[in-house]
C-alpha cells in the first residue's frame, strides 16, 4: 500500500478507503439479531482483507443503515492507533440533534473516538448554514474534539463547485469528502481550494459514481486497453498529488483486487496515461462533434434558473458519456436520479420540454440552438423507472 499525508491532520491515509456504504445487511437501523451471519461473516471478512494489504482507514456514517453497528462487532479487535475510523453525520438545524446523532454513531462502532467527523452533505447553502451558525453543527463537532471524540473534522459534499469552495473557504475543516474522476472533473476548484487551506482531499465513490466501472461497456474497455477502466481511473486520479485517497465501496474481499493493480503503475502513469487520454478525447470528438465538445457547456444556466429547474447540465454531460463512451447503464442511472434525490442530486428531467421555453435561459450559450433537441434525445435515450438513492431505498 502505498500512504499520502492527509493535509494538515497529518494522518499517514492510504491512497484507497475501505468505503463502508456496500457491504451492511440493511440501509436503515435494524436489531443487531436481525443481521444475518452470513453478512456480518462476508463484511469482518471484507474489512480483514482490507487490512491485510495495508488499507487501514474505515469510511462509514450514519447513514448507512447498520453499516456502523456491524463495524463495532470488528474494528474494536484491531488495535486502535492502527487503524483511522471515519464516520459522518448529516447537518441538521438542531446542534443538539446532531450530537445525539454522533453518539449514537460511536455507541454502534463501540469506539471511544473516531479519527475523522464528517458533516455529511453540505450541499446548499441551507445545510452550508446548519453546519457554520452559532451553535451549529461544526461548533458541537469542535465540543465532540474537545471531549477528544473527535480527532479532526471535515465535511462531505455532492453539491456544486462553488458551495464546496465556499466551505473550504471557511478554513473551519481539516478536509473535504467530494466528487472528482475523469467523467466528472468539475470540482477541481475545490481540490485547488482544498490544498491552498492544506486539508485532506478523499474522492467519493471513483467506480461506481465515476462510470459505473466494475461493469463497463465493451467500447470503453477498449479505449482504456492496456488498463481496465477502473484502473484507468485510479490512476488517473491518483496521478494528481492533490488527491490523497480513494473510497472503494467494497461488498466484498475480492473488490479490492482490481484496484490493487493500479499501485505498481503509479510512478509510471505520465508514461501511462497520455495515449488513454488522447484516444478518449479523441473517442469524444468523433462522436459528439468537436464544436461540441469545445462549448457544450459555456454560458449554462444552473438548474434553479431554467424552466421547471430542468438541470440542463447534468443532462447534457449525461447524454455525452452515453453516445461518446456507450456509458448508456450509468446514464439512464444518473437521469433517472432527477427529481428524487433533494440536494444530492438536484433539478428535473427534461420530461416536459413541449410545455418550456428555454430561450431565455439560454440566451448566453453558443449552443443554444441545439440543446432543446439534445435534452429531446437524453429523456427519449435515457428516461425510465425513477430511481432512488441507496439511502431512501
Amino acid at each position: 500500500m502505498l500512504y499520502r499525508r492527509f493535509g494538515r491532520t497529518e494522518l499517514q491515509m492510504p491512497v484507497f478507503s475501505c468505503g463502508g456504504m456496500r457491504y451492511q445487511f440493511k440501509w436503515q437501523d435494524v436489531p443487531p439479531e436481525e443481521i444475518t451471519t452470513d453478512n456480518q461473516d462476508n463484511l469482518e471478512t471484507t474489512i480483514r482483507r482490507a487490512i491485510d494489504v495495508g488499507i487501514n482507514h474505515i469510511e462509514t456514517a450514519r447513514g448507512y443503515g447498520s453499516s456502523e453497528m456491524q463495524l463495532g462487532r470488528i474494528l474494536p479487535k484491531f488495535p486502535r492507533e492502527k487503524i483511522i475510523v471515519q464516520t459522518k453525520v448529516g447537518p441538521v438545524a438542531d446542534g443538539k440533534e446532531f450530537r445525539q446523532t454522533f453518539e449514537q454513531s460511536l455507541q454502534y462502532l463501540q469506539l471511544d473516538y473516531v479519527d475523522l467527523l464528517g458533516i455529511h452533505g453540505i450541499n446548499n447553502a441551507e445545510t452550508l448554514d446548519y453546519s457554520i451558525r452559532t451553535g451549529g453543527c461544526l461548533e458541537v463537532a469542535r465540543q465532540l474534539q474537545a471531549e477528544g471524540k473527535v480527532r479532526f473534522i471535515g465535511f462531505s459534499t455532492h453539491g456544486p463547485t462553488d458551495i464546496i469552495v465556499q466551505t473550504i473557504n471557511t478554513n473551519q475543516f481539516d478536509y473535504v469528502n467530494l466528487h472528482w474522476y475523469y467523467i466528472n472533473q468539475w470540482n477541481w476548484a475545490a481540490i485547488n481550494a482544498a490544498t491552498r487551506h492544506d486539508m485532506g482531499v478523499f474522492i467519493i465513490s471513483p467506480s461506481d459514481k465515476g462510470g459505473m466501472l466494475y461493469k463497463p461497456p465493451q467500447k470503453l474497455i477498449n479505449l482504456c486497453a492496456p488498463l481496465s477502466p477502473m484502473v484507468f481511473n485510479d490512476l488517473f486520479c491518483l496521478s494528481h498529488p492533490q488527491v490523497h485517497t480513494l473510497s472503494l465501496g467494497a461488498a466484498k474481499p475480492q473488490d479490492f483486487d482490481e484496484h490493487l493493480k493500479t499501485l505498481d503503475l503509479l510512478d509510471d502513469a505520465t508514461e501511462i496515461l497520455p495515449p488513454i487520454l488522447d484516444r478518449l478525447e479523441k473517442e469524444a470528438i468523433a462522436t459528439l462533434g468537436a464544436d461540441w465538445v469545445k462549448n457544450w457547456e459555456i454560458n449554462l444556466p444552473s438548474w434553479e434558473e431554467t424552466p421547471n429547474q430542468v438541470n440542463i447540465r447534468v443532462i447534457l454531460w449525461l447524454l455525452n458519456l452515453a453516445i461518446a463512451y456507450d456509458l448508456v447503464d450509468y446514464a439512464k442511472m444518473r437521469y433517472n436520479l432527477l427529481g428524487n434525490a433533494s440536494h444530492w442530486f438536484p433539478g428535473n428531467k427534461a420530461d416536459q420540454l413541449d410545455q418550456l421555453d428555454f430561450r431565455q435561459c439560454l440566451s448566453l450559450s453558443p449552443q443554444a440552438d441545439k440543446i432543446p433537441q439534445k435534452l429531446a434525445k437524453a429523456h427519449q435515450m435515457l428516461g425510465g423507472e425513477q430511481v432512488k438513492r441507496l439511502s431512501q431505498s
